[in-house]
């Protein structure tokens, strides 16, 4: 089983995916005991804490219900069909519920085991209490980390997960970029609840989102989510729905399987839920159609996307249920700054909040709100003379610019650095030893919500020597705020920056570091300088690896290599940061060594994730 120092191997046969990892994260902290059995003589090869508490399972879980796991997992594998059990442990012990799945293990048949039990009845001594927020952190994990901006439509989104940490864990929503001003928007409720259903959640949702990237037509993505849940047992019976939106013309495209569809606000404060073709949730009958509807959401307009869960204020009666939503979305949209940029943030919040019960959320509550706004922002361009003067001037009108366009506090305070950093730099260096010349600053965001910055003049701050002076600390402050940076010096130095605009999760949503953390250390005592990092890289660790490697390398203008020998999980968020300083170090003529051993979770994420192509893995 897993090793006693912590250290959190794969699990055999799980993919090594960015949603793998994070998963795999979250079954280890998960109040369910989860073991991965190889099918010779029940040979446990993984194990996540809980379960290492109890012990092996042939001695652990000798009978549930009467039957012995033995004859449960030989059954599973002759059938090939996943299995259930629910009755006492052992002889006469707390109730529990045993579930069983077909599972490729090591290169050979084996099992998933989920054991799960009443912890007011389980002896604390044997299987530790669980903890409270277990749940509410895998699902928050796998929801979306952010959501597109768009010039023409404000997205909002929030997840309450159910008062009850057993009824938690399977709604969901996602909004993809498709390009020319479209947007997919999803929201869904797997089956089940707890780990499961969050797990089921994020294949179900990665699934949905790779068919969107082939083809994102309803009928397209409907059929390609049926035939993957006929695959898949926990994924059969979820319900979805998925929509494209126009953002330039109001234009809707969806479809639905066995979920609610979405109400419609619009702009004169009248109602109604769009018109949908009653067909089953997802693998329940693979044959049947996917019948596509179009809409048209006027300019002014809100579309509220939500999950069975938002109507469990009716008390069991749908119809009160979606009477109460709209009353309340109603209420939400009446306020006087409801639709003002920054507070159009919240309105999924809002709508999730009013309503809770008095006795909180009888299931978990999913919520995604798209308000299709009247107007356009025009671009923006300021001329001024290159002193440190007139830098306060450009960040007044700078940022109010950036409100307007729907940006948050915490979204626009990154981009106002990076931009001020590069004008800063034109301002004290351009004309270093000469009269001040002009410095021109334009802004403009196109259809998909990309932001492009430039930041001229008629000089030249860039020192010859390439000394990681000035220049690197101006280029270290920017890349670790926008998306890309370019320098290019002719006749004048252009600074340009970009940043694909995106909504920071509210609070409902937001993903809860990792307890254990990673520690991050530079040591200069080699050439290149080199990062290395040890423990688990979560998002809070991925964030001072970016600091950290841009940092030793003068914001990417010279080498520097990192060592990853003591990671012992590599999030998602830590391979974008790879992979952005592996691209900044190919335009700057050198590549990044990257120190991961063989048989490593490092490793083996960077290959998956198709890196080693872009820096030298050691």
């Amino acid at each position: 089983m897993n090793a006693s120092d912590g250290s959190l191997p794969p699990v055999p046969g799980l993919p090594g995916d960015a949603d793998a990892v994070a998963l795999l994260a979250a079954m280890e902290a998960a109040p369910s005991a989860i073991y991965c059995l190889a099918a010779a003589a029940l040979e446990p090869v993984w194990a996540n804490a809980r379960a290492r508490a109890l012990g092996e399972p042939r001695a652990a879980l000798p009978l549930v219900d009467g039957r012995s796991v033995a004859d449960l997992v030989d059954g599973v594998l002759r059938s090939g069909r996943a299995e259930t059990v629910c009755g006492p442990l052992g002889h006469g012990g707390p109730p529990a519920t045993l579930v069983v799945r077909p599972m490729p293990v090591a290169g050979g048949p084996g099992a998933l085991v989920v054991l799960e039990a009443d912890a007011d009845e389980v002896d604390t001594s044997v299987w530790p209490e669980p903890q409270p927020d277990a749940v509410a952190q895998v699902q928050s994990s796998l929801l979306p980390p952010s959501l597109p901006l768009l010039p023409g439509v404000r997205l909002s989104g929030s997840y309450q997960r159910a008062t009850s940490v057993r009824d938690a864990g399977g709604d969901w929503y996602d909004a993809v970029p498709l390009g020319g001003g479209r947007l997919a928007l999803v929201v869904g409720d797997a089956v089940g609840h707890g780990v499961p259903a969050a797990g089921a959640m994020s294949r179900l949702r990665g699934a949905m989102r790779s068919s969107a990237q082939r083809d994102p037509s309803p009928a397209a993505v409907l059929a390609a989510a049926d035939a993957f849940a006929a695959q898949m047992d926990d994924v059969e019976g979820a319900s979805v729905f998925y929509g494209i939106l126009d953002a330039g013309t109001g234009a809707l495209t969806y479809t639905a399987a066995g979920h609610p569809a979405p109400l419609v606000v619009r702009a004169d404060g009248s109602t109604s839920f769009l018109t949908l073709t009653p067909r089953p949730p997802l693998g329940s009958l693979p044959e049947a159609p996917a019948p596509v509807r179009t809409a048209e959401l006027d300019l002014g307009a809100t579309l509220v996307l939500f999950s069975d869960g938002a109507l469990a204020a009716g008390d069991g009666d749908p119809e009160a249920g979606l009477a109460r939503l709209a009353d309340v979305t109603g209420a939400v949209l009446d306020r006087p700054d409801a639709l003002e940029p920054e507070a159009s943030a919240g309105l999924a919040e809002a709508i999730a909040e009013g309503l809770r019960s008095p006795g909180g959320w009888p299931d978990d509550v999913a919520v995604l709100v798209a308000h299709r706004r009247a107007g356009s922002q025009d671009p923006l361009h300021v001329e001024l003379t290159a002193v440190p003067a007139a830098l306060p001037g450009v960040r007044r009108r700078f940022s109010a610019w950036l409100t307007g366009l729907g940006m948050g506090e915490q979204d626009r305070v990154g981009v106002m650095v990076a931009v001020g950093e590069a004008c800063a730099n034109a301002a004290e260096h351009a004309y270093r030893g000469t009269e001040p010349g002009p410095m021109w600053v334009t802004a403009e965001v196109d259809v998909d919500g990309l932001l492009t910055v430039t930041v001229r003049d008629q000089g030249s701050w860039r020192p010859p020597d390439r000394d990681p002076g000035d220049r690197g600390r101006g280029l270290l402050i920017m890349r670790q705020l926008v998306d890309g940076v370019s320098l290019v010096e002719d006749g004048g130095t252009t600074v340009t920056m970009n940043l694909r605009l995106r909504r920071s999760p509210e609070v409902g949503t937001e993903h809860p570091p990792s307890a254990a953390g990673a520690s991050v250390s530079v040591d200069r005592d080699v050439e290149p300088p080199a990062v290395r990092i040890a423990g688990a890289v979560d998002e809070v660790g991925a964030e001072h690896l970016r600091i950290r490697l841009l940092e030793a390398s003068h914001g990417g203008t010279g080498p520097v290599q990192l060592d990853l020998a003591e990671a012992t999980v590599f999030s998602s968020a830590a391979v974008r940061v790879v992979l952005a300083v592996a691209r900044i170090a190919r335009d700057e003529g050198w590549r990044l060594p990257v120190h991961a051993p063989e048989g490593g979770t490092a490793r083996h994420v960077l290959q998956v994730s198709g890196l080693a192509g872009l820096v030298d893995l050691r």
